[in-house]
């Protein structure tokens, strides 16, 4: 089996182990159900806080665990690599986008409400930015909370949020002030406020996992005290985040890849034709070879602008271009284990054929290639 070790210290590649081991025990034996289910269960939040697994990277004084953005990746590495699906990884960890903007602006009291009780798997936060006419074009929302007393009352909409069937808080992107970027905050709108609901469960090509809601906002009415950070300031505290939630992305877009190249050879090794194992066929071969060739340059090239963000680089672009390069390779060696399978590649029963299902999503969640591009031109100085 492919494998790759290297660049990690002591620690994080006990972390790895871990999150590889976690996987064979809690996660395996489950995951055709869960994909079933369309859901995960709320024990594994539970168990993965046990396990010392969720709250890896987040601060201690709000209830984390500690660490850095590299422990975070040493560990999604190795979960990705024994086989998690996309729709488990993001529903289990989706407070990597609904907490950090409360961990690092939000009062005290957000902290301890829906921090704490996230990061012990007692609650399950989403983040809801997305909605029914806005894509990747976040300062476009148009969901509105006007002020009212002491509390802030929202209408509007969003769509295809993560974990928000399951959610018990939504931490909710908003227009305040004017049209644009400058206009926007997040309030938090706890699950069961009156006007709040899901009003659909989405179906998904995949992901199957993970629950993805449309959600409706009918004068919901949260206290003012729910405001994360300052009024007409949450585009900001979006955009900072958007960095190390596209290293997340290239990482399961990579880490899918080298699962997808490990299947793959495994069946060309056992998978006999014409009288030989379809490893004998050179061409076979040279698919083998260049799929671990783009999966070594899209997790060097991932794991280079995570550690140059860590150290206080400005790499937005950077991070644009590593999610592309890490997505394609996702996108390309998933459907080369497709080809390689065969007829069986085809079939349900086949893992890379959930593999090719969800790494279609990649190119397009956490801002769509063509967005991102046109993004890092900009930023590199190649747009006027």
């Amino acid at each position: 089996m492919t494998t790759f070790d290297h660049g990690w210290s002591d620690d994080q590649l006990a972390l790895k182990r871990s999150a590889i081991e976690f996987t064979r025990r809690e996660v395996t034996p489950h995951l055709d159900q869960w994909e079933r289910d369309g859901e995960l269960p709320r024990e594994l939040q539970k168990k993965l806080a046990h396990a010392g697994l969720l709250a890896v990277g987040v601060p201690e004084e709000v209830g984390g665990d500690g660490g850095t953005l590299l422990d975070i990746c040493a560990l999604q590495e190795g979960f990705m690599e024994a086989g998690w699906s996309g729709g488990a990884m993001a529903s289990a960890f989706t407070h990597g986008i609904a907490i950090p903007h409360i961990v690092q602006r939000g009062s005290q009291e957000l902290i301890d409400t829906y921090v704490r009780p996230v990061l012990s798997g007692d609650m399950i936060g989403s983040l809801a930015i997305t909605e029914p006419g806005t894509g990747s074009d976040v300062a476009g929302i148009t969901t509105r909370a006007v002020r009212d007393g002491d509390d802030w009352v929202i209408n509007g909409a969003k769509t295809f949020i993560t974990s928000s069937v399951r959610g018990d808080f939504v931490t909710t992107a908003v227009r305040t002030g004017d049209d644009g970027a400058h206009g926007i905050s997040l309030i938090v709108v706890p699950k069961g406020t009156p006007g709040f609901t899901v009003s659909r469960k989405l179906d998904k090509m995949g992901w199957l996992a993970s629950d993805t809601g449309e959600l409706s906002y009918e004068d919901v009415r949260v206290p003012a005290t729910n405001l994360v950070g300052e009024e007409n300031s949450g585009f900001y505290y979006i955009a900072d985040n958007f960095v190390t939630e596209r290293i997340w992305l290239a990482l399961m877009g990579y880490g899918h890849a080298l699962r997808c190249l490990n299947l793959a050879a495994d069946y060309c090794r056992t998978r006999e034709t014409f009288g030989k194992p379809l490893v004998a066929n050179q061409v076979v071969r040279a698919k083998l070879t260049e799929m671990h060739r783009q999966v070594a340059i899209a997790r060097s090239y991932t794991l280079e602008v995570a550690r140059r963000y860590e150290a206080g680089e400005q790499v937005i672009a950077e991070a644009c271009l590593a999610k592309q390069t890490a997505v394609d390779t996702a996108v390309w060696v998933a459907d080369q284990a497709v080809q390689l399978h065969g007829g069986m590649g085809y079939m349900r029963e086949s893992e890379v054929e959930r593999h090719y299902r969800d790494v279609r999503l990649l190119p397009i969640g956490g801002g769509a290639t063509e967005v991102l591009t046109d993004l890092a031109a900009r930023l590199l100085g190649y747009a006027k």
